[in-house]
């Protein structure tokens, strides 16, 4: 074979490194895009697996946490634990790996097989420990336990360390704010008055913990929010300063109405929830509150989603409520399209939401952009 001359040969290679420069220039340049309920690949091609999930940023990377599904109905139970992944734009992720082990030893709270749902991961300046809540089930229990779970690293990406599970607030008595009605107050003396039912027969034990987020105030002060009182009342528990228990101050919201799901974020001093009703893996309607002050009073506002499907929240519930860093007034409603015939299969349906005055509104839309917030 002949060789090329050396100016032809440097000529070439000259060549080949632009195009690759203009190759990698276009990449970094191309418009990324969400596709609520489609696959969703991570950097291996592999379908996200971090279902019923949460987002923490840090440091310039978002950390997304989230169930870790197998295929079937068995993967309704935790069969590998919590996984992770991380991203600088949102929308390529990196898988980090299984932050949250299950462990093999069946006497464990978090046994292969047991129930462990809706991670929510915290980080605390105090302690300098990331901070994981999850709903726990214990193994063979079905949802009698109703646990909260935590566990505990030095790493964002884990791996963490189980520490505990327990109910919530056992022994303890609502906070009531200012101009709360004597009808809304417990009175365990009451046989009579059904809201009050699960509240007083949990009072000694600790209140159920089931669908629950976590939500990270300005201030520094953390909060649990969860269903409770077999799933009829939401509560909101404020956490302790290493937020891995309770102060013993929490309110009861939404009082005798089946909420699941809760999602919490704060925009210009007012407190926005999300949730939706309670129909097994169903989709239904949701619903959304607000409050000026954590403790409440809360207001019901009914369904924010507009559009076709909109009465069963586009066939998905939510999960969490992303603020977008750098971005005032933007965040993205987080939603799981649930598949419990093939539990690996749900999808996720991220949607922007929108904002009229004080009012939000979640409309589908099949494909955008985080430029939808710059209009």
């Amino acid at each position: 074979m002949k060789r090329l001359p050396h100016v032809l040969l440097f000529i070439i290679i000259s060549l080949t490194a632009t195009v690759k420069t203009e190759a990698q220039s276009n990449l970094n340049t191309m418009p990324h895009y969400f596709y609520p309920g489609a696959i969703w690949p991570d950097n291996n091609g592999v379908h996200i697996n971090a279902h019923g999930g949460g987002i923490l940023y840090r440091m310039g990377v978002y950390y997304w946490f989230g169930e870790h599904k197998i295929e079937g109905e068995k993967g309704n139970s935790a069969q590998v634990g919590i996984h992770c992944y991380s991203s600088k734009d949102l929308y390529n992720w990196k898988d980090e790996g299984i932050a949250l082990k299950v462990s093999d030893d069946p006497k464990s709270d978090i046994a292969k097989g047991s129930i462990i749902e809706r991670p929510k991961v915290v980080y605390n300046k105090k302690t300098q420990k990331y901070v994981m809540w999850f709903h726990l089930e214990l193994l063979g229990k079905g949802y009698a336990s109703a646990l909260g779970g935590i566990a505990i690293s030095d790493k964002v990406n884990g791996p963490y360390s189980y520490l505990k599970s327990f109910r919530a607030n056992a022994g303890k008595m609502p906070f009531y704010p200012a101009g709360t009605a004597e009808e809304e107050k417990v009175n365990c003396a009451d046989t009579l008055n059904k809201d009050n039912k699960f509240f007083c027969r949990d009072f000694s034990r600790g209140q159920m913990i089931r669908d629950m987020t976590i939500f990270a105030d300005s201030d520094g002060k953390a909060y649990h929010v969860f269903s409770s009182e077999e799933n009829n009342t939401l509560q909101i528990a404020e956490l302790n300063d290493d937020y891995t228990g309770y102060t013993g101050k929490f309110v009861r919201v939404y009082i005798g109405h089946q909420t699941e799901a809760p999602a919490l974020f704060k925009r210009n001093g007012k407190y926005y929830m999300l949730g939706s009703g309670c129909t097994g893996w169903a989709p239904n309607a949701a619903r959304w509150f607000t409050a000026d002050n954590i403790w409440g009073p809360w207001i019901f506002h009914g369904n924010p989603c507009q559009g076709p499907e909109a009465q069963i929240t586009f066939k998905g519930q939510s999960t969490f409520v992303l603020p977008i860093e750098g971005k005032k007034n933007s965040f993205i409603f987080m939603a799981d399209k649930w598949e419990p015939k093939n539990a690996v299969d749900g999808r996720y349906l991220w949607l922007p939401i929108t904002f009229k005055g004080d009012d939000i509104q979640i409309t589908w839309v099949d494909k955008w952009n985080l430029k939808v917030f710059d209009q």
